[in-house]
This record gives structure tokens, C-alpha cells and sequence, in this order.
């Protein structure tokens, strides 16, 4: 990639296109892997962030056997800010019944882990047959509780990443790698 295809707001790139295919493929076959006697596998996939994610994932996922059926939620703790408000707020919700059904989250990123674990609470009281998670990014260093992860892409260092449907403001979400967002761009 050259430099005169990162975007100008960008600082640098963490992970490419091609290293991104990369691992989501290898998601992809961990997952039918496990998932091959399932009867029924929900991808839930947690707007707006991890669509590209999700997208990639399940077209990466072979279950010929398996109903795979695709939902969203969408839930909040950040709103424009660049790290998590520690206030969870569910703007949409799941629109059929998980329950007895295999689910896997689909989350593009976990750096408090405070919502993914409200979330898996409250995905658990609907009785699912199994509950995991599948997460494009984790920022260890930034984990306020312990939330399990089955499916790990990446770990990232403690900065702002945008791209691959992750943003800032609602921007920069249609970049096809995964960079560091210049500090100028957000610390105003």
C-alpha cells in the first residue's frame, strides 16, 4: 500500500486488507470447524461497527448442514467519544428468538469489555443453546473485566483505530485497512 492511499487523518496503518482477509478466513474455518453439528448458528452482529466484519466472516463460514441465519443489535456506550461512556444503551434489538439456538457475537471491537459482557447477560437470559463471541479487535490493556472471547482477530496497542466499518463521528468506516486515527483528528 502506498502512502498515497492512506487516508490524510490517518497516522499509520495497523493491519492491511490482505492481513485482515487473512485471519478473517482462518475465523471462518475455526468456526465451521466448530459449529459443524450445530442445528441452528446465529451470527448476531453489533451495529454499526462490525458489518464489514460480519460481512467477510460469515461468507467465510462453510455449514452446509447448519440454518445460519444472520441479526443485529445495536448498542451504544461510546456515542462520539473516543472511549467508552460506561452507560450501555440498546438502540435496536434482536427481532426473532435465540433461544435453543447456537450464538455466536459478532463485535468489531472490545476494549472495557463492559458491553460485551451486558450484552452476553443479556443474550444469556434468552436461552440460547451456546453463547460466544467472535471480536475483530481487542485492546487488552484497556479490559476492565474479564469477558471470554472465542474468536480473537486482532490484539491492538491503547489507540484510536478506525477503518474496516470502525469510525470516528460516524466517519472513516469505508477504509479497507485498519489504521491509527491522528490525535489531532479527535483531541480538540
Amino acid at each position: 500500500m502506498s502512502t498515497s492511499e492512506i487516508h490524510p487523518n490517518v497516522k499509520r496503518v495497523i493491519y492491511t486488507e490482505k492481513e485482515i482477509k487473512e485471519r478473517v478466513s482462518e475465523l471462518g474455518r475455526q468456526i465451521s470447524q466448530d459449529y459443524k453439528d450445530s442445528k441452528n448458528l446465529v451470527l448476531v452482529g453489533i451495529l454499526k461497527g462490525s458489518f464489514v466484519f460480519m460481512s467477510d466472516l460469515v461468507r467465510s463460514i462453510h455449514l452446509p448442514n447448519t440454518n445460519v441465519s444472520l441479526e443485529f443489535m445495536s448498542i451504544s456506550s461510546y456515542g462520539a467519544e473516543t472511549s467508552s461512556s460506561g452507560v450501555i444503551r440498546i438502540m435496536m434489538d434482536l427481532r426473532t428468538s435465540i433461544e435453543g439456538k447456537d450464538v455466536l457475537i459478532i463485535e468489531d471491537i472490545v476494549d472495557s469489555g463492559l458491553t460485551l459482557k451486558h450484552l452476553m447477560e443479556l443474550l444469556n437470559h434468552r436461552n440460547p443453546n451456546s453463547l460466544h463471541t467472535a471480536v475483530l479487535l481487542r485492546k487488552k490493556e484497556g479490559l476492565k473485566v474479564d469477558v471470554p472471547v472465542r474468536y480473537m482477530g486482532f490484539d491492538i496497542p491503547m489507540v484510536f483505530i478506525i477503518g474496516y466499518g470502525l469510525d470516528f463521528a460516524e466517519n472513516y468506516r469505508e477504509l479497507p485497512y485498519l489504521g491509527e486515527l491522528k490525535e489531532e483528528c479527535y483531541k480538540k
